[in-house]
């Protein structure tokens, strides 16, 4: 039995989910994430590969069960695999799952790789599959690389869940006909709310339809019965009538999940934050360079007992965002 000091904040919630930012950098630059001309952080400003894996596994000893690798996109990161790897490692030995977030575009280049280092399943961010949309969306995508990908993926025996974001006037009529394809194809559908993380070239406000809204769209069409499933994060789930399919809503504004909320996470310079909508942070780039793991492990105490009750979002119209990094540097 581990003799580890337990990962648990003052209001009682048990940390077993670490996101981990791979890199900031991205090759799309979607709307509701960060603005056209990104500043990118130097390389100098960054972690290490060998410095995530020692805090994450730091992060494994102490009860975390689940990690999941971000960006930015984190497959545009060289050398991004070798860290899968070692992570993978762990998996079976204090670490129940590594996966993955990505925007799909490097997919088929190394879904059989993931699958060989351990990753099982995987998020594919895919916000529409109408070319010109896509495009639109992202300002540069092509949508056929991503459907490319996710076949390769699903080749390589990886679990493909589709994340989309819901978007008025943009995506949000393209709900349905999304649900109806990932149902066919045996996929998870999730769907998100946009969230206000740094400021971007439109009003957030404008594109915000909440998922409350949506899910009466697609309960009208769609038999939908709410599923006990659990995939460790924030989603809340419905199993959609006459398919082995699942539709998850993330729902940040109008279905606050604050008080389960089991997740920290490390960006790519090394901070930690306990809540996506607070700027509380502590560095463990600085721990681990200046004093080891030991000084990582007390870093991580000392986040993990300010980690607040819940975040403070709004998307009123002209709100300012609930914080200035944008979500790509904390880790989508």
């Amino acid at each position: 039995m581990s003799t580890e000091r337990p990962l648990v904040d003052r209001h009682g919630r048990a940390i077993r989910y670490l996101r981990v930012s791979v890199t900031d950098r991205c090759d799309l630059r979607c709307r509701y994430c960060m603005a056209e001309e990104m500043r990118f952080l130097p390389r100098s400003a960054i972690l290490t590969l060998d410095e995530i894996a020692l805090i994450a596994e730091r992060f494994v000893a102490r009860g975390v069960t689940k990690i999941r690798l971000t960006g930015g996109e984190p497959l545009v990161r060289r050398d991004a695999l070798d860290l899968v790897r070692r992570l993978g490692r762990s998996v079976g030995a204090g670490l129940d799952e590594l996966t993955l977030t990505t925007n799909g575009t490097q997919l088929a280049a190394h879904a059989t790789t993931l699958a060989a280092a351990g990753v099982r399943r995987i998020n594919v961010s895919l916000d529409s599959r109408d070319p010109e949309r896509f495009r639109h969306i992202t300002r540069r995508g092509d949508v056929a690389q991503v459907l490319d990908g996710i076949v390769a993926a699903r080749a390589a025996g990886l679990a493909v869940k589709i994340n989309m974001v819901a978007l008025k006037g943009l995506n949000d009529a393209e709900i349905p006909a999304m649900l109806d394809w990932t149902s066919a194809q045996g996929m998870d559908l999730t769907l998100i709310e946009t969230m206000p993380l740094g400021r971007i070239d439109e009003d957030r406000a404008d594109r915000f339809v909440p998922l409350t809204q949506v899910f009466d769209t697609l309960a009208a069409r769609f038999s939908l019965v709410r599923d006990a499933h659990d995939s460790g994060g924030p989603a809340r789930y419905w199993r959609v009538g006459g398919t082995g399919a699942r539709l998850g809503l993330i729902s940040p504004l109008t279905g606050n999940f604050c008080d389960s909320c089991n997740r920290v996470r490390l960006t790519t310079e090394g901070k930690l934050f306990t809540c996506l909508g607070h700027d509380d942070q502590v560095d463990l780039k600085a721990a681990i360079r200046t004093g080891g793991l030991a000084a990582v492990d007390a870093a991580i105490d000392a986040a993990i007992a300010s980690k607040p009750a819940r975040h403070d979002f709004d998307v009123t119209p002209g709100a300012a965002p609930a914080v200035a990094r944008h979500m790509s540097v904390t880790g989508g």
